[in-house]
């Protein structure tokens, strides 16, 4: 059941990512970012994504608790 679930949510982000993508184009890009490009080779970690990321989905989790 919890499988189903994570699909459907995950099929329900990709189908905003592909609607919407050109308007969030700031995911990604927020300062804090670590992007090195070299001429052959790049590396990208998206610390401040991933943190701001990570507190949106502590409160969603927090609510849905609370309600459910």
């Amino acid at each position: 059941k919890l499988l189903i679930i994570g699909g459907v949510v995950l099929v329900c982000l990709g189908i905003i990512w592909y609607l919407f993508g050109d308007k969030l184009g700031w995911i990604g890009n927020l300062p804090g970012d670590i992007k090195v490009e070299k001429e052959n080779s790049g590396f990208y970690f998206p610390i401040t994504t991933m943190i701001l990321l990570s507190i949106i989905v502590s409160l969603v989790m927090a609510i849905m608790r609370r309600f459910f």
